[in-house]
């Protein structure tokens, strides 16, 4: 398709967008003069309007019903989790065993690691992505320590000199360079930094081929990029739900634990209750039994108001399809880039952009990292005042995540102008 920077050719892309009746499902943020440019869902996602509706729902049980609404409430709280198990396998490509949505990401992080991560004679290296977000490098950096051994166990794998991505064959060869002294590959599925979506089918093989365990932090991949974890024979996985899943700041989580993993209740763990046998849970006795699958891995029963919130969000995905989404996601983020690339021709005496996200789709979800040459911080200050909504990362890049559900063309390409506002005014 040949792209136009004009406000006709965004409007009629906008008029032909299948998905283009979901942005009303959606509150926008209205506490600025100006009408916001929302382009931070990669950090949070907006607010779905039946959220309010389904916390209520709740609300109005727990009065009604007490300690009874665990099971007289309209979903019962008992078996809520129960509920989202089906839509959530969906969005990742899973079998509603394999899944579960629980506490919250980094908890989920340190309960799989108890499991997967099993260091044992020379077996001891993990590898990670180079600038992996903050939360991962302290949960390995710990995880280590709790088995006695150095941060020299953590491998990272950097970007070629004087480049920002990491190339696939770099991890590979790694991984093939570690061998035996592998236990875990574990790396974001899409790198929070540069938007940079790793092939996550490849490292899967690649550590398996080793005898190493593959497991990925989805944070900024969940319901942004196409995945099938399940076909891919990843053996972990866990995300976040308020990103691009639009379910409530800091929400519920969501595990992916293989099938072939299912039934093997000698894996280590750390137990709670709501991960033992349900039918024996209320005998209250010792002797922790895991549910088969994801379940297994819970610990506490069902945060009901949070996870209120994250149903309205996945129905949401339900009747949109992940399918349409990521249509939508390559167009829209492509004429972006588009816009982005016309400003930074047009004003690149005063100010360039160059985008550190790969310029490949299959390489990349709805998120564009730009490095500003010439202004910096000061352009994002400006843009920000006019009603955008993005975010910075030190030293000079700003992220902007067009996402399909509730981001349109026309918002792209007022961006543009509020960049060329931003950068005609220093």
């Amino acid at each position: 398709m040949q792209f136009e920077n004009n406000l006709e050719f965004a409007r009629q892309l906008d008029n032909k967008d299948p998905l283009k009746s979901f942005r009303d499902k959606f509150h926008f943020p209205n506490f600025h003069e100006k009408k916001i440019l929302y382009f931070t869902g990669n950090s949070l996602g907006l607010q779905p309007k039946k959220a309010a509706e389904y916390i209520q729902e709740e609300l109005a049980d727990w009065a009604k019903f007490g300690v009874e609404g665990h099971f007289h409430a309209k979903r019962p709280w008992y078996s809520y989790h129960e509920n989202l198990c089906e839509m959530t396998a969906k969005i990742v490509g899973a079998k509603p065993v394999e899944v579960v949505v629980t506490h919250s990401l980094t908890t989920n992080l340190h309960l799989l690691l108890v499991s997967f991560y099993r260091p044992q004679g020379k077996r001891t290296k993990i590898i990670c992505e180079a600038k992996a977000f903050p939360s991962d490098q302290y949960v390995l950096e710990s995880q280590v320590k709790f088995h006695g051994l150095t941060q020299e166990n953590i491998v990272e794998v950097f970007p070629r000199a004087g480049e920002e991505l990491i190339h696939l064959e770099d991890i590979l060869a790694k991984i093939q360079e570690l061998g035996d002294e592998l236990a875990l590959v574990m790396i974001g599925g899409v790198n929070y930094y540069t938007g940079q979506l790793f092939d996550m089918q490849k490292i899967t093989v690649a550590a398996h081929a080793v005898g190493a365990i593959a497991g990925f932090d989805l944070a900024h991949a969940t319901g942004n990029v196409n995945l099938q974890l399940h076909d891919w024979n990843v053996d972990f996985a866990t995300w976040c739900g308020y990103k691009y899943l639009n379910s409530s700041p800091g929400g519920v989580s969501g595990i992916f634990v293989h099938e072939r993993h299912a039934n093997d209740s000698s894996l280590p763990r750390f137990a709670g209750w709501w991960g033992h046998d349900k039918e024996a849970r209320f005998q209250m006795e010792k002797g922790f039994q895991p549910l088969a699958g994801a379940e297994g891995w819970q610990l506490s029963n069902a945060p009901v108001l949070g996870m209120a919130a994250h149903l309205a969000a996945l129905e949401i995905f339900e009747e949109a399809g992940m399918d349409k989404i990521g249509e939508k996601r390559d167009l829209i983020t492509s004429y972006l880039e588009f816009v982005i690339d016309c400003i930074s021709e047009n004003y690149k005496e005063k100010c360039s952009f160059e985008l550190i996200t790969p310029r490949d789709k299959k390489q990349r979800g709805s998120q564009l990292s730009i490095k500003v040459m010439g202004q910096g911080v000061e352009l994002f200050k400006r843009i920000c005042a006019l009603g955008v909504l993005a975010d910075w990362r030190e030293p000079n890049v700003i992220r902007l995540a067009p996402v399909p559900l509730y981001t349109s063309y026309e918002d792209c390409f007022h961006l543009g102008q509020e960049l060329e506002i931003g950068i005609s005014t220093s």
